[in-house]
Parts: structure tokens; C-alpha cells; sequence
């Protein structure tokens, strides 16, 4: 079984922490980049793993409320703008309708 060391880019490092440009503080670091080449680089640097686990979240209400096609390159285009303004703490786009599930 291979490490996630081993796993990664030749000569990168997997950090178990990391500070989290969308929380500030220090949390659980991405095993790895999420994108490929220089932008998952370094959105694994800077965006910790509950932060880009709430993106995903976002994410998919997004695509399945706004019907969006991820073939068309302008639907992928707004994702990518909607997923830095989410990670720098900027007002984004909300599925409309959603009802967050309450919490127990």
C-alpha cells in the first residue's frame, strides 16, 4: 500500500494541516490537488479539506438547481468564478429553493 506521499506530485508533501484561506485557521489539509496542474496546486496549499468538502456541497446544489451543463463552457466558466468567491469569503450565488437540512 502506497503512502499518500507517494501519491502526490513528485516532490510534494502531504500536510496534515493547513491554514484555510476560506476559515482562517488551521484545519485538516486536502490529501492531494482537487484540479488539475497549477490552480488545484494551489487551491490544496491554501483551502483546507472541510472547506472544499462545503464547496462540493455548493457546488452540486448549484449544477442540479440551476439545471447547469457541464459540457457547456460556460456553465463550467460560473462554477469556477462561483468556487474562488466561495473559498475568498465573497457573496456567491445560492440555489434557489434550498432548505438546509435541520440540524439534530
Amino acid at each position: 500500500m502506497r503512502s499518500l506521499n507517494e501519491v502526490a506530485e513528485p516532490g510534494a508533501r502531504y500536510e496534515q494541516y493547513r491554514f484555510c484561506r476560506k476559515y482562517q485557521k488551521e484545519l485538516e489539509a486536502l490529501p492531494f490537488p482537487p484540479l488539475p496542474g497549477k490552480q488545484g496546486q494551489e487551491i490544496q496549499a491554501t483551502v483546507s479539506k472541510p472547506a472544499w468538502e462545503a464547496w462540493q456541497a455548493l457546488q452540486t446544489r448549484l449544477i442540479n438547481e440551476k439545471h447547469l451543463n457541464m459540457l457547456d463552457p460556460e456553465s463550467r466558466a460560473y462554477l469556477m468564478e462561483q468556487m474562488q468567491r466561495f473559498l475568498d469569503n465573497q457573496e456567491t450565488d445560492q440555489a434557489e429553493g434550498y432548505v438546509p437540512p435541520k440540524q439534530v
